[in-house]
C-alpha cells in the first residue's frame, strides 16, 4: 500500500493493477481532484516499473512503424518525429504537450527542432523523472514540466499544441471544455495535434467475443477497475465536431490503428520477457493484469474494435491562413534530404 498526498489529505491506493479490488474514485467524475486520483493511480505505479518494458526514451503511446519491422526504440522515436513534422515545428515557436509523460515529446522536439517546451502531467513521478532528464540534456532553459491539470492553464499561449495518449481520460461530457481550452491556449495561426484511441464505427452486430470484450471495457468491469479508472473513449467524428464548431479547421486525420497493435505487441513480449522483475515491482497479480490488459488491446486493434487517430487541426488566423504547405511531401522526405 502507498500513500499520495492530496491537498490537505492523503489518499491510500494499491499500485495500479496489484490491488484486489482495484480502485474506486471519489468525488464528481472527471473533477479535478478526481483526475489527478485515477491518473497518479495508474501513472505513478513506479518509473522502474515503467522502465522494465517500454522504450529507452519511455513514452508510454502508440508508437509510428513505417517499415513494420523497426524495434520498438527505433519506432517511438519515428513517432515523436512524425509528430513534431506534423505540426511543422519551427526554432524559438512556444510547444506545448498535454499529458507530457516522462518528457519524451518536448526533450525531442526541443533538441531536434530548436522549441521552447512545456509539459504538464497530473503525475508527481512523471515529472520528478522528466526534470532529471531536462537537467541531464541541459535543456533547463528550453524545457520545462508543470504538475497542472490543463483546465488551470491560462493567461499563456502557444504556437504548437499536442496531446499524446491523453485525452481517453477527459471524458464525452468535458470533450467540448478540452477542445475549447486548447483552441483559447492556441495563437492564431497554430497547430494542435490530438493524438488517442477512438472507438470504431461497427456496422454488423458483434460477435460472441467482441460481445465479450464489450464487458470488459465496460463501466466498472474490468479496464475501469483495475487499469483506467474513469477511461472513456469517444468517436473521431465527435472531436471532429467540437473542434470544427469551436472554429478549429481538420487539416489531417491518420489512423494509427494497426501500429499500436505492434506497439503493444512489443511491451507484451517485453512484460513477459522480464517476468521476475516485473513481479519483484507490482506483484504477481499486478503482472497478470497488466499483461491481460495490453494482450487484450493487441486483439481490440488487430479486429478493429477500437482504433487510434492522429488528428491534426489549424487555428487560422485573422486572414484565413493556415501557414501549411500544400502538399504533405514534407511529412515523408528522408533525413538526408535536410543535408
Amino acid at each position: 500500500m502507498r500513500t499520495l498526498p492530496r491537498d490537505d489529505h492523503v489518499i491510500e491506493m494499491e499500485p495500479a493493477g496489484t490491488g484486489a479490488g482495484g480502485l474506486t474514485p471519489s468525488g464528481d467524475t472527471h473533477s479535478k481532484e478526481r483526475d489527478a486520483e485515477v491518473i497518479r493511480y495508474h501513472y505513478d505505479v513506479g518509473n522502474d516499473f515503467y522502465a522494465l518494458w517500454l522504450d529507452a526514451r519511455m513514452v508510454y503511446s502508440c508508437a509510428y512503424f513505417p517499415e513494420g519491422t523497426e524495434d520498438l526504440d527505433a519506432a517511438q522515436t519515428a513517432k515523436l518525429e512524425h509528430i513534431c513534422r506534423k505540426l511543422r515545428l519551427q526554432p524559438g515557436e512556444r510547444l506545448l504537450d498535454i499529458g507530457c509523460g516522462w518528457g519524451g515529446l518536448i526533450l525531442y522536439a526541443a533538441q531536434h527542432y530548436g522549441v521552447l517546451a512545456t509539459g504538464i502531467t497530473l503525475s508527481e513521478a512523471q515529472a520528478t523523472l522528466a526534470r532529471e532528464r531536462i537537467r541531464a540534456a541541459g535543456l533547463e532553459a528550453r524545457v520545462q514540466v508543470q504538475v497542472r491539470d490543463y483546465r488551470d492553464l491560462a493567461g499563456e499561449r502557444f504556437d504548437k499544441i499536442a496531446s499524446v495518449g491523453m485525452f481517453e481520460h477527459v471524458g464525452r461530457a468535458h470533450l467540448q471544455q478540452y477542445v475549447a481550452q486548447v483552441y483559447t491556449l492556441l495563437k492564431p495561426g497554430g497547430l494542435f495535434l490530438n493524438h488517442g484511441i477512438v472507438i470504431a464505427e461497427k456496422t454488423v452486430s458483434p460477435s460472441p467475443l467482441e460481445r465479450l470484450a464489450g464487458l470488459i471495457w465496460r463501466e466498472k468491469t474490468f479496464m475501469q477497475q483495475y487499469v483506467f479508472p474513469d477511461g472513456e473513449l469517444v468517436y473521431t467524428h465527435e472531436v471532429l465536431a467540437h473542434a470544427e464548431r469551436l472554429g478549429f479547421e481538420t487539416r489531417d486525420i491518420e489512423s494509427l490503428r494497426e501500429h499500436y497493435a505492434l506497439t503493444l505487441q512489443h511491451w507484451v513480449r517485453r512484460l513477459e520477457a522480464r517476468h521476475a522483475a516485473v513481479v519483484a515491482s507490482v506483484g504477481e497479480t499486478g503482472y497478470r493484469i497488466w499483461r491481460f490488459y495490453m494482450s487484450g488491446c493487441v486483439w481490440a486493434f488487430n479486429t478493429g474494435r477500437i482504433g487510434l487517430s492522429q488528428m491534426l487541426f489549424s487555428k487560422p488566423d485573422a486572414r484565413g491562413r493556415s501557414g501549411l504547405p500544400l502538399s504533405r511531401a514534407d511529412l515523408y522526405r528522408s533525413s538526408s534530404d535536410d543535408q
